[in-house]
């Protein structure tokens, strides 16, 4: 018999078997100073692209004060209890509204975080006689809701139609079986990637077959379509999304999420989501400062003009440099190049440390093995003098990539953790 304990010591993960070398660097890092699109690193300032603070909300001393007015008068407890017992409240209700509103939506369900909410979302909507159709590129949160489905699962290639239909059918004839229902989950943004779903080619099946639509628009909410409504304002088929879920932990800088649909769905999310049934309610801070960042998100659409400016500058520069961007549709901004974790952590070390440019590294296991991207994300918040720092940066570092100068390194950057 084996010990827990020494399984786990022996085999830490694909990730976690370099913690020793790139704990506290290019993990788990420590950002210092106030939410800003320059932050100090390791008692240095840099010029910040690794927040999800897209339209520069998180500092917006409207923000600032609606969150630190709310915290006096509410404290940090109420409400206490879970919503159904005791954690229910105006201000919770009114926000509820005022998203239905916003996404066009029927009714609207308040959710304590994005990750537990759509796994408790996907338990609740579907049973072992139910299938559930997903984008193979869906993110984590996605993949781990399916996994927990005790019914039939297939997975289409991403974005890939004729894949989708395939396995549409393949799930119509296993429902005509069992006398369930089918689910197709996508996406709006792809976090990754950047790319869009292909909500309105999705919701044209509908005329052909018979499913129910879940898109999670984390990164959409805020960044697209007219309003900011979403990728399904974007497309013009936010009617056709049968559930609407999005986070409060993008565009609105914030904790918590939603999910939107016609309101008797939303009655029984609200009766049957185990992890908001048995989990104490958002505390009232958090509900009126969304209500604040809801309120300008609707208020100041210069906020969404100034970011896709932004995004405009920089994808555009990226690519007159040379610099592999993919089909990103949306602020998400990947940096495709070729290379291996340790010349990835050499690169970035060299960004931060004599460029002072902090970005995300991502490598294998999340991406295949060979390639690295650096991912980049715009904000209203930044400036086009960030933009073209950022850009003489990247061109420096890539030749230095191609000409193998990280190549010559075959550890990761070492002594830097802490």
């Amino acid at each position: 018999m084996a010990d827990l304990f020494d399984k786990i010591l022996k085999n830490m993960g694909p990730i976690g078997e370099h913690a020793k070398e790139s704990h506290g660097y290019f993990t788990f890092p420590k950002l210092e100073g106030e939410i800003n699109t320059h932050m100090g690193f390791r008692g240095t300032e840099m010029l910040n692209w690794s927040l999800n603070n897209y339209l520069g909300l998180a500092n917006h001393p409207e923000v600032r004060k609606a969150d630190a007015d709310a915290a006096i008068k509410y404290g940090l407890a109420l409400p206490m209890g879970a919503r159904m017992m005791s954690g229910n409240s105006d201000n919770h209700e009114a926000l509820e509204n005022e998203l239905s509103k916003f996404v066009n939506k029927e009714a609207t369900f308040l959710l304590n975080f994005g990750y537990q909410g759509v796994l408790s979302a996907i338990d609740a909507l579907v049973d072992r006689r139910d299938v559930i159709v997903y984008d193979a590129e869906s993110h984590a949160c996605i993949i781990d809701g399916v996994r927990l489905h005790q019914g039939k699962r297939f997975v289409f290639t991403h974005n890939d139609m004729a894949s989708l239909e395939k396995q549409l059918q393949r799930a119509t004839k296993l429902v005509d079986e069992t006398g369930g229902a089918i689910m197709v989950i996508t996406e709006g943004v792809f976090g990754m990637r950047g790319d869009l779903g292909a909500l309105d080619q999705i919701v044209a099946m509908k005329s052909k077959y018979q499913f129910r639509l879940f898109v999670d628009d984390a990164h959409g909410f805020g960044t697209m379509g007219k309003t900011g409504a979403g990728t399904g304002e974007h497309f013009g088929v936010q009617d056709g999304i049968d559930i609407y879920f999005s986070t409060f932990a993008k565009s609105m800088a914030g904790i918590g999420a939603f999910i939107s649909s016609q309101k008797e769905i939303i009655t029984f999310l609200q009766y049957n989501m185990r992890s908001q049934i048995f989990a104490k309610s958002l505390p009232m801070p958090l509900v009126v400062g969304m209500r604040k960042r809801l309120d300008l998100i609707k208020s100041m659409p210069e906020l969404k003009e100034n970011l896709w400016k932004i995004v405009r500058a920089l994808q555009s520069g990226l690519k007159e440099y040379g610099l592999e961007i993919g089909p990103t549709a949306s602020p998400v901004t990947p940096v495709y190049l070729s290379g291996s974790i340790p010349e990835a952590t050499h690169m970035v070390y060299d960004l931060r440390e004599n460029y002072g440019i902090f970005c995300s590294m991502v490598t294998y296991p999340v991406i295949p093995k060979g390639m690295i991207i650096l991912r980049l994300i715009p904000t209203a918040a930044h400036t086009l003098e960030d933009v073209q720092k950022t850009l003489e940066a990247f061109k420096k570092v890539a030749v230095k990539l191609k000409d193998g100068e990280y190549a010559k390194h075959d550890k990761i950057v070492e002594g830097v953790a802490q």
